[in-house]
């Protein structure tokens, strides 16, 4: 793969590429941010990272704990929250939360293996904690999707480099 076309790619996937000259300590910070609800992917640093040499081992490790983290604090802050909050700030009605129950209910904490997804992978986050869905349960499932997730992408990336 082309070092410009990967550039392009880190561009695309986000502004803080800098954070590659941190290292893993940098990945890290990069992949618990993209879990939480603020606006950030490690996508592009991921693949700058195994590019330019770094263990991809060691990438999926701390990508994954990193991750990971991250949505057990989307979690937490989901816990936190209250009716009131969701109706006032975010104007969700009841009959809303009352459907989005019913989902919790029906698939309830197999949920979590999809929150890795963006955008909605940090509702879902949010919601388990919202609905207090079993935290030892969302905890492993949160960790089983976010260590399948990032071995998928490291061998994409090993994939196009090959190419």
């Amino acid at each position: 793969m082309d070092y410009f076309v990967l550039t392009d790619i880190v561009a695309d996937h986000g502004r803080w590429a800098y954070l590659a000259d941190y290292g893993y300590p940098g990945l890290f910070l990069a992949a618990f941010l993209a879990a939480t609800v603020l606006p950030f992917a490690s996508e592009g640093l991921l693949g700058l990272m195994v590019y330019t040499g770094y263990d991809p081992n060691w990438c999926i490790v701390v990508a994954t704990i990193g991750n990971w983290l991250g949505s057990l604090t989307t979690y937490w802050l989901g816990w936190l929250g209250k009716w009131e909050w969701l109706e006032k700030y975010f104007g969700v009605k009841r009959a809303k939360v009352e459907r989005t129950r019913w989902y919790m209910d029906q698939y309830g904490v197999f949920s979590a293996l999809l929150s890795w997804v963006p955008v909605i992978g940090d509702v879902i986050a949010v919601a388990l904690g919202y609905f207090r869905v079993t935290f030892w349960k969302v905890n492993i499932l949160f960790l089983i999707g976010k260590f399948a997730r990032y071995v998928v992408l490291v061998y994409i990336i090993l994939g196009a480099m090959k190419a």
